[in-house]
This record gives C-alpha cells, sequence and structure tokens, in this order.
C-alpha cells in the first residue's frame, strides 16, 4: 500500500495485463443467452475527454453485472473514423487524413485501455478501412436494387474561390462566410445521391410507440422530426400567378383566413424579389426564421380564399418554411398564435370561427364567439361565422369543406425529407458508381467492390476530383471510358449499421452474419449523447428496417434500450476545450487511479443526468477506496479483532451480528435492481454504506467471522462493475479463486420491499426516540423500551388496505378478535379510516420484532442506554395502546 491507500498504478496495470492474458472479455460466436451492450462508437479525435470517460464507464459497468449476473455479453468498440475534422486537420498539418485518423486511434485505444473498460477488442472496427466501407457500398447497392436510392438536383452550399461545395458547418457566422477563405458562400444546385427514408416515413413514426425503451424525450424528438401531419390540400387563386397550393391541419379555420403567406424562397417570392425593392431586402437581408418573433412584408398582391371568394392581402413571411407543407399557407390569426402574432404586428384582420364546445351543448345551436383579440383560440370546438359549416363541430367541418372545395383534397405531409448522402470530401466512403456518356450512371459491381480512396491530394477544390488518374476508368456496362462518382457518403452511413459488423467483424463475404446477427440484435442496451437523438438513431431505424425487408434480418429495431447520458460540468458549464474548462481523464488516471474516476462519475448522479466534475468529490472517492483496501487487508492479515478468536464455528451470532447480516441482504437486493435500472449511483450507495456498515461493526464489537467475512465479499462484489481493478485485487485478497469479473452476482434472502420496510421502520423508531429526548429533555436515560402493536391491529391495517367498502369501521367489527378489543379498536379503526389515503403495507408484527431486536444496537449507541425490544403481550397495556404497526410504541424510563 501507498500512504494514500493503495498503490492504483500498479494495482490497475496488473489486472489489465491479467484480464488480456486470459481473455477474460473476448466473446465467443455461438452463446447460450446473449446480452448486447454498446456505447456510441466515437470520433478518434485524438484524446478522450470526461464526456467519453462517462458514456464508456456506463456500458462497461453494465456489461460487468450483466456478466456477473450469467450473460453472455457482447460488449465491442469500434471508431467512427471518417469526417471532416480529420480532412481539415489533414489540410492544416500538410498531412493525409488516414495517418493523422491512426495516430488518433492508437492514443484513445490506449487511454481506454488504462480506463479498464472491458471490450472484446478482437471485434474492433474502423469505418476508414477498405475492409469496413467496401460494406458502405455494397449497402448502397442493395437500397439501389431496392429502388430506394435517386440522384436529383439539390441546393448546397458553394465557394466560389475555393471552387467546392462546403458543409453546413464549413459555412461560419452570420454573413455565411467560408472557413477557409472568408468569402461569401453561394448556393447551387448540383446532382446529389438520396436514400429514400421517406418510403418508411410511416413505419419510422408508428414503431416509437413500441420503443419502450427510449426515454420520452428522445421519442419525442422523432416524432417531431418525421413531423408527420394529417391535413388538407388546398389552392388559393393569387393575383397574377394562378392557384397556389396551401397545406392545413385545420381547413375547419378556413372562413377565417385573413391573409395568404409565402416563405421567403417560395418561387412567387424569389420572383417578386427581383421586382420590388422592399421584398428583396427582406428575402435577402431581413428574413430570420430562427428569429423570436415572426416577420414579413407584404407584397401588394392579393390571394382569393376559395372558401369565402374574399379578396385578402399576401405576404412574405419568415415563418413559413419552403420545406415544410408546401412553403405557402393559409393564415388564421384568430386560432393560430404565430398568425396572430403576425396579424398583430401587420395591422391584419382577426376573425373567430371556432368557439369552445359548451359544456350543454346540443350539437345545433352555434355558440357565442369567443374573445381573440388578445389571443388565439387554438383547440377544436364548434364552428362559427362559416355560413352553412356554423354549428359543425371541427371533425365533421374539416371532413366536410374537404368534399365541398374542389381544390381541396386529404394528404399527409412529412417534415421529413430524403436522406441527402452526397459528401463533397475525400475523408469518406466513396459512392460507388461510374458515369458513362452512354450508360449514364452505373453501379460498380460487387466483385468490383471496394472502391478504395486514392492518395490524399491536398487542394482547395475537392480531393478527389483532382485525382485524375484515379477518375479514369471505364464502364461497367459498355467498357468504354467513364469517370467515377467524386463524392463520398456522408459518415452517418458508417454508424447506420456498425453495430451489425460487430457480430462478425472478421467476415470478407459478407457485411454481417445474418444468424449470428439475428441472435444478438437488437442491442439489449445503448449509451450515448442526446445530440444524436435524431439523426443517427433515426438512420439506424430507417436502416435497420431495409435490411429486415431485403436481407431478411429478424429484428426491424436496432436498439431495445437506450439512454442518453448526460453532461459532465465544469462549475455549472459544459467542459469544452474552446472555454477551456476541461478536465484531462489522463491526469486523474494518473494521479488518483481509474478505478476512482469511475466510481466518482457513477455516484455522481443519474447517468442520464448532468452533474458537475468536483476535485474534491475526486479526493473523497479515493479515500473511501482506500479504507474499503484498509478493511480487506486488515482481515485477510488477521489483524481484526473478531468473535471466537476467529474460529467461526465456537462464535455465536448476537442482535448486531444480525442486524449487519440483514443490511448485507439489503445490499445486495436494493443494488442489483438498480444495476438493472442502470442507476448506478444508487446501487454504488448501498455498496458504500455496506461498507460504512462494516467498519462501525468493526468498531462496535467483535464481529462474527462469517459474518464479517460474507459482509467484504459482497461488499467488493457490488463494486466489482465499477472499480473492477481494485475489486479484483481485493478479491484475490479475501483469498477467493480466479477473477471477481467471473465471479457470480451476489444473493440475498429477502426482496427489496422487505428491505424498505424494514429501514423505514428502524429509522421511524430512532427519529422518535430522538423526539422524545428532545421534547421531554431526557438527558441521561436509564433505559429504552420500544414496544411492538399487537397482532389484531395488523390484521385491521391489512383489512383497511384492502377495503374498498365506505364505512370501514363496520367492515372492521365484523371480526369477532377486533372486535372484543373495544374502544381500542374503534379508535384504531377512527385512525384508519381518517388515513385510508396514506396506508401502507409494513411487515408483520414476528418480523418488525426481529428488526428492532437486530437494530438496537444502534439506539444503544446512539443514546448510550440500554434498549429492550418487546412484544405486545409482554408489556404494559399503557404502552401497548400507543403502538402501531410500523410505529412501535417507545418508553424511556429516567
Amino acid at each position: 500500500m501507498s500512504q494514500e491507500g493503495y498503490d492504483h498504478t500498479a494495482v490497475e496495470k496488473r489486472w489489465q495485463e491479467a484480464w488480456e492474458d486470459a481473455s477474460v472479455y473476448r466473446t465467443p460466436d455461438e452463446v447460450d443467452d446473449p446480452t448486447y451492450v454498446l456505447g456510441m462508437y466515437p470520433y478518434p479525435s485524438g484524446k478522450l475527454h470526461m464526456g467519453h470517460v462517462r458514456n464508456y464507464t456506463i456500458t462497461d459497468a453494465y456489461a460487468r453485472y450483466r456478466r456477473m449476473r450469467g450473460d453472455d455479453v457482447l460488449h465491442p468498440m469500434g471508431w467512427d473514423a471518417f469526417g471532416l475534422p480529420a480532412e481539415n486537420a489533414a489540410k492544416e498539418r500538410d498531412t493525409n487524413p488516414r495517418d493523422w485518423t491512426f495516430d488518433c486511434i492508437d492514443t484513445m485505444r490506449g487511454q481506454m485501455k488504462s480506463m479498464g473498460f472491458g471490450y472484446d477488442w478482437d471485434r474492433e472496427v474502423t469505418t476508414c478501412t477498405p475492409e469496413y466501407y467496401r460494406w458502405n457500398q455494397w449497402l448502397f447497392r442493395q437500397f439501389h436494387e431496392a429502388g430506394l436510392v435517386e440522384r436529383r438536383d439539390a441546393e448546397v452550399n458553394w465557394c466560389p474561390s475555393c471552387e467546392t461545395v462546403l458543409a453546413d458547418e464549413q459555412v461560419e457566422g452570420d454573413d455565411e462566410l467560408c472557413w477557409r477563405c472568408d468569402t461569401p458562400v453561394e448556393t447551387r444546385d448540383l446532382d446529389q445521391w438520396f436514400l429514400e427514408i421517406t418510403e418508411y416515413a410511416d413505419e419510422l413514426i408508428d414503431a416509437i410507440d413500441e420503443l419502450e425503451g427510449w426515454p420520452d424525450s428522445v421519442r419525442q424528438m422523432q416524432r417531431n422530426w418525421i413531423g408527420r401531419q394529417h391535413g388538407s390540400e388546398v389552392d388559393f387563386h393569387v393575383e397574377g400567378h394562378g392557384p397556389v397550393t396551401a397545406f392545413t391541419t385545420r381547413i375547419d379555420t378556413i372562413h377565417g383566413a385573413t391573409f395568404f403567406a409565402l416563405a421567403p424562397d417560395h418561387p412567387i417570392a424569389e420572383e417578386l424579389a427581383d421586382e420590388d425593392d422592399a421584398v428583396h431586402e427582406f428575402v435577402h437581408h431581413e428574413a430570420d426564421p430562427e428569429g423570436d418573433e415572426p416577420n414579413g412584408v407584404e407584397t401588394g398582391l392579393t390571394a382569393t380564399n376559395p372558401a369565402t371568394g374574399e379578396e385578402i392581402p399576401v405576404f412574405v413571411a419568415d415563418f413559413v418554411l419552403s420545406d415544410v407543407g408546401t412553403g405557402a399557407l393559409m393564415a388564421v390569426p384568430g386560432h393560430d398564435e404565430r398568425d396572430h402574432a403576425f396579424a398583430e404586428k401587420m395591422g391584419v384582420d382577426i376573425e373567430p370561427v371556432i368557439a369552445p364546445e359548451p359544456d350543454d351543448w346540443d350539437g345545433e345551436t352555434v355558440p357565442d364567439a369567443p374573445d381573440v383579440s388578445e389571443a388565439a383560440f387554438t383547440d377544436d370546438g364548434v364552428v362559427i361565422n362559416s355560413g352553412e359549416y356554423s354549428g359543425l363541430d371541427s371533425e365533421t367541418a374539416r371532413e366536410r369543406l374537404t368534399e365541398d372545395i374542389e381544390s381541396a383534397e386529404a394528404t399527409t405531409q412529412y417534415r421529413l425529407r430524403d436522406w441527402g448522402i452526397s459528401r463533397q470530401r475525400y475523408w469518406g466512403t466513396p459512392i460507388p458508381v461510374v458515369h458513362c456518356d452512354d450508360c449514364g450512371s452505373v453501379l460498380v459491381p460487387e466483385e468490383d467492390l471496394p472502391v478504395e480512396l486514392p492518395e490524399f491530394i491536398n487542394t482547395t477544390g475537392n480531393p478527389l476530383d483532382a485525382a485524375e488518374e484515379w477518375k479514369e476508368t471505364t464502364c461497367p456496362e459498355c467498357g468504354g471510358p467513364a469517370t467515377r462518382e467524386t463524392d463520398t457518403m456522408d459518415t452517418f452511413v458508417d454508424s447506420s449499421w456498425y453495430f451489425l459488423r460487430y457480430v462478425s467483424p472478421g467476415d470478407e463475404a459478407v457485411p454481417f452474419d445474418l444468424e449470428r446477427a439475428n441472435d444478438w440484435m437488437p442491442v439489449d442496451q445503448y449509451v450515448g449523447g442526446i445530440e444524436h437523438a435524431v439523426m443517427h438513431l433515426l438512420y439506424s431505424r430507417f436502416v435497420t428496417k431495409v435490411l429486415a425487408d431485403e436481407e431478411g434480418l429478424e429484428h426491424r429495431e436496432p436498439f431495445t434500450n437506450l439512454l442518453a447520458q448526460g453532461m459532465v460540468q465544469l462549475e455549472g458549464e459544459k467542459m469544452s476545450k474552446s472555454v477551456g474548462n476541461t478536465v484531462s481523464p489522463q491526469r486523474i488516471v494518473d494521479e488518483y487511479g481509474a478505478d476512482t474516476a469511475r466510481l466518482f462519475m457513477m455516484q455522481a448522479a443519474q447517468p442520464e443526468r448532468d452533474f458537475d466534475w468536483s476535485e474534491e468529490g475526486v479526493k473523497s472517492t479515493h479515500r473511501f477506496l482506500a479504507r474499503l483496501t484498509d478493511l480487506v487487508e486488515e482481515y485477510a492479515a488477521g489483524d481484526a479483532s473478531l468473535a471466537g478468536d476467529g474460529d467461526a464455528e465456537g462464535a455465536d451470532r448476537d442482535t448486531v451480528d444480525d442486524y449487519v447480516a440483514d443490511e448485507i441482504d439489503a445490499a445486495v437486493a436494493i443494488a442489483g435492481g438498480e444495476y438493472d435500472d442502470l442507476t448506478f449511483n444508487v446501487a454504488l450507495r448501498e455498496a458504500q454504506d455496506l461498507v460504512g456498515t462494516l467498519r462501525s461493526y468493526r468498531g462496535h464489537a467483535d464481529p462474527h467471522p462469517e459474518t464479517y467475512e460474507r459482509g467484504l465479499d459482497v461488499a467488493v462484489r457490488l463494486l466489482a462493475p465499477v472499480v473492477p481493478h481494485l475489486a479484483e485485487e481485493l478479491w484475490e485478497t479475501l483469498g477467493r479463486d480466479g477473477f471477481v469479473v467471473e465471479a457470480d452476482w451476489p444473493t440475498a434472502t429477502v426482496d427489496r420491499e422487505t428491505v424498505e420496510k424494514r429501514r423505514r421502520l428502524v429509522e421511524n423508531t430512532r427519529e422518535d426516540v430522538r423526539d422524545i429526548v428532545e421534547v421531554a429533555g431526557i438527558e441521561d436515560p436509564e433505559r429504552i423500551d420500544v414496544v411492538v402493536a399487537p397482532d389484531w391491529k395488523y390484521d385491521a391495517l391489512s383489512i383497511a388496505i384492502d377495503s374498498d367498502a365506505d364505512n370501514l369501521i363496520s367492515e372492521l367489527m365484523a371480526e369477532s378478535h377486533i372486535r372484543e378489543r373495544g374502544d381500542d379498536a374503534a379508535s384504531y379503526g377512527q385512525d384508519l379510516q381518517a388515513n385510508r389515503e396514506a396506508l401502507r403495507e409494513t411487515l408483520s408484527g414476528d418480523e418488525e420484532y426481529e428488526a428492532l431486536r437486530a437494530a438496537s444496537w444502534l439506539i444503544e449507541r446512539e443514546f448510550d442506554a440500554p434498549v429492550r425490544v418487546e412484544r405486545a403481550a409482554d408489556a404494559d397495556d399503557s404502552v401497548v395502546r400507543k403502538a402501531e404497526p410500523g410505529r412501535p410504541a417507545i418508553d424511556i424510563v429516567e
């Protein structure tokens, strides 16, 4: 041991080497009880940050726990290794992205091993290797053959100086300048490749309800992103431009449409911008879809409301989006908050056409109009001020109006758009297509995959476009000259199926072994940041569904349970290099050890919550591990004073021993359930409290050898998923065989519900004694008597909990053994009647008696007075009358 308690560097190095030598974490292909635990694989940025450490400690702890429960666990790691940051880093350093990426991977892999993460490194995948991205290209072919790939024009960011397309993240600032040369960025239409995710839009949104193991917030984010809306399309005739289609979910409000609005990039708005200075200024300089208030400009045009025939003004407004609906909308300020705010600003009429449905509405009369001058009424209700439709409920009106208006048609709209995967970058998967003047765009044959990246060319444009020799090829169909596609794939393609590659990472014939994938999938527990709640998860779900349809995958969802872990903060702010408030994981490992870092983060908060990094918290955690080490080493060395001089057979158990034995079982019962739920902080609190109990046990009396040793054994096993290195060291110190990571999870002879009842009883009793001593001013109690309630009160409580009778007392008095208690029964019955909503089950009388006897030493130690626990039959009647189930009577003798 070091002065701080133990030599963490030596301990961690020793057990990491031992695990590796024994291949402890290698997962066989054929297993009986598969459990798949996965953390979102990282981008190899060069060094682990605390967010990485927290994410991967969560999955590692859970994987270790499931192993101890007897599961066959798959817990792999890989690298999301393609992407723009590596390409930018290579350009800045005049190197190539491949070397930069693999240097970063080597560094981060070493850091992961130093943290003790139990990965099966034989299954490691790296997405920038041809062995992996070959299957991205295969996937593209499968999607193409399934009719789910399309090439069409799309708007992109273009830098005229660099003569290249820019990703959104390369466009900087409000002025939208090129990240490299500060030239204003333009938009251009270029041919782009799309995967038609919209074909699966309905299944993607309908299946969200089945993802019961996902956070509600993530599920709602996915619903919002897909954005399915049932409504109607209806034409408004715009002066000089003919019919313009608007989409609405509330055609029942059409009679209240008092203006018409176009998106700034709607074709009519763009045409007007060329002719009207005010419209031009708004479209190109003032429109702000992200602004706090809706803004717009009047065009001077009018549109004809097809329901009323009235002419209403046309605006270009920044709250209208071209990729939502049709880019045009009928605005009803009386019944839409955003339209209301705009109408107030622009001085447009606000007319109510829906009224709240009265409670006594007869279905025929037309209710009075609501006051919408200050705020819109946005609920469904009864149609008013709408001619022949007045008096209809909203739903019926929607059906009738859609049928009656000639241009109206029921339709479903989605916010979701097809997945554009084209990227004008080098460091990505080449799209396996060649372009032939005679044959058009032709897929590269499967036998010619992978299409490998050429050597990197550090150029201002697209490096692949500059790779002339690589570009020139022959057409697979006609054999004539052709050029390769120079776009690479969005890196979300890599991560949309990587979890399948882990089941058979070395297979050269297929991207994944179907039989093994069907055994392992879906991933049982997936952990990652909330920033991936939409795109990565949505694309993974989409690809999984396509593979189910096209390749026979048996599961249509990739992840059964999802945990979005919270951030690690410093003084309330997210750790960030740009802010300069990061804490180096390597420094913590060097100074305090990986186990300390792991334990501190897992005990600090529930995994999905943010928490503040605390140097003092780290030190305190390290001190706890040192104390645990002292306990185990002292016991193993024979320095602990034990009952019977260490002879277990010659030592009798007393009430203190019974209490500690109960607390050992309690810790097991609670910690296991909390590990199941990934609430590690609660599980670890149980383990740490158990260590505290064992320290008090050792200091209060000579511990019973079997009880004390079992307590140490259990504490080590409960902590092993989170502090694996020290747990192995202490497991060996206790003389156990094998690795603790392969040991069985401890078992308890009591369930959690009983534990919680027992603990509540003991704590309430101790609190009652404190209150009596304080209120009565008792300075030196001579004896404390604790009296358990009589059996009939437990029966009465049970009847009261199960009863739904209005007159509880009559039901109680129907029981002769309760009725014969006379006034006492009537009084207790009245108490039960008055508190029926708060009643809850307690232990039985015998269980309460035994629990209080076992815990009496705690009261004795606190008040320095002997404690006598009595059954009701053995106590004075005046005291017994005060005793209730879960609340024994207290009598303190001065």
